[in-house]
Order: C-alpha cells, then structure tokens, then sequence
C-alpha cells in the first residue's frame, strides 16, 4: 500500500511537469475545429451558420439535423424542448439492428436525466447494471482474487442518486424510443429520407438536398445545420480530410440463456490477442463482443468467422454454435469543422463511452445555444459555437483517451514490458479504496478530470516498477522498468496530443473558452 500511495504522489508531480513541458513548448500540427486545436468527439454533428441572406429560401425550421440516431434524436428532443423548429432527415426510420449503442456509463445515464429522456427507463427494458467492479484474471466487470471473490466494488459518491448505475439495451429499441420522445414535440418534424448532398452558397452551408421517401428530391434550408449520421457518413469528406485509424473490429454474438459469472455487470476478458466483453442486454440475452485485431475481419458467409471462434476463441471461453453473428468497426477519426458524433470522432469501445460523451456534448450545444435567440446572426452563432470544442473536453478527452489506452495496456503483447505493465494495471485495482475507485469514476464517466486519468495511469506504471525492484533489484528488472515506462509514455502521449494538451489541461489558456456570449 505504501508503494502505491508513493507512486501515486511521484505520478501525479511526473504528469504535471511532463505535460505542461510537453503541451506548451509545442503546437499541435492539425487544426480540426475552428479556431482551437484539435478536437475529439463522440456522435456526429457538422455545423455551419446561415448568415441571413435570402431568407426567403428558408422552410421556417431553425435547425436541420441529418440522422435520427442516439445523438441526433437525443439532440432534436433536446432542441425542441428549447423551442427551436427542428427538421429531423433520418435515411431509415426502422428499428435497427446493430451491435453498437448498447451499454451506457453511469454519467452518460446522469446526462440523459439532465435531457429530460429518463422517462425512456419506463417505455422498454433497460438491464440495470451496477457499474462498475473490477475483476482480475480478465474480468473488468469485478474486482476479485485468484478464486473470483469480489474484493471491491465503485462506492457512489454521495452526490450522485443512489440509482446512478450504468444501463444496457437493445440498440434499436432505444433509438425507437428516443425519436417517439422527439417526435412527440409539435415543433419537431421526422422525416425519411437520404440527404445526398448539404446546399453551399459561398462557405456558408444554408441546408441540404435530399430524397425524400417517396423518390422525390427536395431541398431543406435552415440557419443551422447539423449533421449526425453516424460512422458511416456520406457527408463526411464534403466536410473535412478526415483521418482514421482502425486498430481492430468487433464481431458481436447473441448468447441466450447463458448466465454470467456475476448478474448484472459487466465484463471483460483479458483474452489473447484482444479483450472480449459480456453484458446482458435483456432478461434472456447477452451480448459478446469479441475484438479481432486489425482492419480485416473473417467472412461470415465462407465460414471464416466460425472458425477463427472456434479455433482462437473458443479454446479461451466457451462458445456457441448457434450465436448470431455481426461485426463493427472500432476506429478513432478526427475531423473538420464544428462537428460532435461517430461521423466526427470515435473511440475505441472497449469502455463503452460512446453515448456518454454524445449526452455530454449535447447538454454543452444546449447550453451554448440557448442565449441565442435569433440562430440567422451567422456572426454570433460561429463565435458562440466556438467555445464548443474546449467546454466538451473534461468529459471527451478523459473518455477518448482512458478507452484507447485501456485497450493497448489490455491487449496481449510478446513485450515482457507490456506484460508488467498489465499486471501492474491488475494489482493496483486490487488494491481497493482510491486505487479502484479512482480509475472506476474515470471509466464510468462520473469523473471527467483529464489529470486524474494521467496521474492513475502513470502511477499504475511506477507501480509496477516498484514490483520488479522489489525485494531484490538486478539489472534485468531495472531495464524491463525503464521499458515498462517508455511503454507507457509511447501509449498515453501520442492518445493526449490527439486530443490535444492544451485543451484538456489549460482550456482556460484558449481564446475561444471566452467566446460564448453571456446570457441575457
């Protein structure tokens, strides 16, 4: 314990002074947001503003948003509540079948309170899990001994509601229910259709053209127009040269009647090469999200996929034959623009924070929005919206950066530094009170402090320095611990420059923080 709380204290004064060394002796090469550095996000949103000219174009809506999903009806119900005429274009209005959007964090379930959409709690079936437990020997559903004993468990912090837990669900049914909720406003208006192109007049986007349902093109104008389409947008590169990573994709399987080690919880599997993840999804189902390094994922159709579960996986977990199987993408894109959702940004979700921070920015968005009265004084509207990539930041950046690095320290590597480091990550959770719920607050979304993040994970690392020093040093050991903590650097950094380091330590230091005009 002592050595934990020492490396706790040397990690904390080792993140400052590597991080404001880092951060300001240096620019970010990238710009991704108008007027700030770089931008990471979690639910698609491009925003440009109508500068008020030839108004009689406009259809009468304040806002367009494209794309009807978790972000954009969340968003619409959001805006509609505030009495903007929102104009929803949704390519299908059908229930979804997908594999993501399925686990949302506490915080997120915090932020869709604070919407007005917890009454969703009440229309479908949403698993409460009580989020979150460790759990050593792969499991990060429960923290636990060698005999899969629970050792500890996340105390709520008393000023979040005692019911504050994580919830999981069928995709689709939630979206379902978040566009009822957003379609029942009178001023809100749902709309299939496939917006194929966004209408620009000099720079400034005014609407969008679109197929409506029927086969007929149409155009829609509005001030402001917001995009969240999702992963796969088609507007995308119309808005920016965005760059994507994808390290891995995951193939989900359905698994019904099948009883977890603990109910109610989530959990990971620590397996070889990549981490697998159970929750439940229903009464009677669970969800198994197996991640398969790399950009190319075996066929279903050929067999491929079945048998590389059955040969890799399965020898690790059981496996079920008759499994429904799907896959995702998990990639990492940064953008253009003024921009929030899966077409802008994703993280790796390992953590399941997408939803969280889509929640997050749309309260940000909200808020920034609602002294503005006449959304047509394009002037006012950008310099507003400005502030927007800086005041999401807490939350993103912690977020973004803890899922892409979780996922590197989790996945299984030849590297012996590697290999300590993760099972320095395991020992230090184990060892309970702020060492467990400290990382816990993080990855539930209930602690959105960047610095907090930096100081748990380099204190995991000196952590597990002390374990090879200790009792005896040699000269191997000290050359693994001075590996163990470049690898930690070579993880965490590039992931902070990303989300960039002066955003999410000193937004106070950016110009467009002071942006937002005061409400009146």
């Amino acid at each position: 314990m002592d050595l934990a709380l020492l490396g706790s204290l040397f990690a904390a004064l080792l993140g400052f002074f590597v991080f404001c060394r880092y951060g300001l002796s240096r620019k970010d090469k990238k710009d991704c947001s108008p007027g700030n550095g770089k931008n990471a996000a979690s639910a698609t949103t491009t925003t440009t503003a109508f500068d008020g000219g030839d108004v009689s174009r406009d259809d009468g809506y304040d806002i367009i948003i494209v794309g009807a999903g978790v972000a954009g009806a969340a968003l619409a119900h959001t805006l509609g509540k505030e009495g903007r005429r929102v104009h929803v274009i949704e390519r299908d209005l059908t229930e979804p079948d997908r594999i993501v959007g399925e686990l949302l964090q506490p915080g997120g379930y915090l932020k869709l309170i604070e919407l007005g959409l917890e009454v969703i709690d009440d229309l479908m079936f949403l698993h409460q899990i009580v989020w979150r437990k460790l759990m050593l020997r792969g499991y990060l559903g429960m923290l636990c001994s060698k005999t899969e004993k629970p050792l500890g468990s996340l105390i709520l912090w008393k000023k979040f509601h005692s019911d504050v837990s994580g919830r999981s669900f069928h995709n689709g049914r939630f979206i379902q229910r978040m566009r009822e909720k957003a379609a029942s406003l009178p001023n809100v208006q749902l709309e299939q259709g496939t917006v194929t192109s966004l209408l620009e007049d000099n720079g400034t986007i005014r609407g969008v053209q679109y197929k409506a349902k029927s086969g007929e093109e149409l155009k829609a104008y509005a001030p402001l127009t917001i995009v969240c389409d999702g992963c796969f947008s088609n507007l995308r590169r119309s808005l920016c040269n965005p760059k994507v990573d994808i390290p891995s994709c995951f193939v989900g399987l359905v698994l019904e009647n099948c009883q977890l080690p603990f109910a109610n919880h989530g959990h990971v599997i620590l397996a070889d090469p990549s981490p697998i993840l159970f929750y439940p999804i229903s009464s009677t189902e669970v969800r198994c999200l197996v991640d398969v390094p790399g950009q190319k994922v075996p066929s279903v159709s050929n067999g491929e996929m079945a048998n590389y579960l059955k040969t890799v996986v399965a020898p690790q977990r059981k496996y079920k034959d008759n499994a429904e199987q799907k896959h995702a993408g998990c990639s990492s894109s940064h953008s253009r623009g003024f921009a929030y959702g899966d077409a802008f940004n994703m993280r790796h979700p390992l953590t399941g924070g997408g939803m969280t921070v889509a929640l997050s920015d749309i309260v940000v968005l909200r808020n920034l929005l609602r002294p503005l009265h006449d959304l047509n004084d394009a002037s006012a509207l950008c310099k507003y919206l400005e502030s927007f990539y800086t005041l999401r930041k807490p939350v993103a950046a912690t977020i973004n950066t803890l899922a892409g690095a979780l996922y590197k320290v989790f996945s299984s590597s030849p590297d012996q530094a590697r290999k300590e480091m993760r099972q320095a990550c395991f020992d230090y959770l184990s060892l309970g009170g702020v060492f467990s719920n400290g990382p816990v607050s993080l990855l539930s979304g209930l602690n959105p402090r960047p610095l907090s993040l930096v100081c748990h994970f380099f204190a995991v690392a000196i952590y597990g320095v002390g374990r090879l020093l200790l009792p005896f040093p040699s000269p191997k050991r000290m050359w693994i611990g001075a590996r163990l903590i470049s690898a930690a650097s070579g993880i965490i950094f590039p992931i902070i420059k990303a989300e960039g380091v002066r955003q999410m330590f000193f937004p106070a230091t950016v110009p467009a923080y002071y942006h937002a005009p005061s409400a009146h």
